[in-house]
């Protein structure tokens, strides 16, 4: 009679061992389709994409400066330890620069790193509320820092790590 009871108490185990054993199948076929690579491009065109959208709103023509993000740095923004038109200046070259070498993933570390700082002002002087928001972001870039830019890169082509 004992034989009866394992057996009915091995059987939800055994099912149990079955279904982890095809998720597992499933998750290794899509770390197969999805790796490392394809993370890093995609982190590194949304984490460009969001910056270098933002730094067009900032500029006229080319690098140009606008009196309204100089304003907008004076009123709403208001960095400590620097004036409203250095960081305006500073912002709108950095949302510019950082972004281009993300896409054509050259020196992506510190790329990463550079727009990782800027978050991190964002998020502590300028809008605290908007940590969701900000900690995606961080997720992507973090990403890019430790694992780089990924193979289709310049990083990768020009050996740097």
């Amino acid at each position: 009679m004992d034989a009866p009871q394992s057996t009915t108490a091995a059987l939800p185990a055994t099912a149990l061992q079955r279904l982890r054993d095809a998720w597992n199948r499933v998750a290794d076929r899509l770390a197969t389709l999805v790796g490392d690579s394809v993370l890093a491009l995609v982190a590194r065109i949304a984490i460009a994409a969001i910056f270098l959208q933002s730094g067009r709103t900032k500029v006229e023509g080319l690098l140009t400066v606008t009196p309204s993000a100089i304003e907008l740095f004076r009123s709403e923004y208001r960095l400590p330890l620097l004036p409203p038109e250095i960081a305006a200046h500073l912002a709108a070259y950095a949302e510019h620069l950082f972004p281009m070498l993300l896409v054509a993933g050259l020196f992506t570390r510190l790329s990463a790193l550079a727009l990782l700082g800027m978050t991190a002002v964002i998020q502590i002087f300028v809008y605290p509320d908007a940590w969701p928001t900000h900690l995606s972001w961080a997720g992507l870039m973090l990403f890019l820092v430790a694992r780089g830019a990924g193979p289709v890169s310049l990083d990768r082509a020009l050996g740097i790590r």
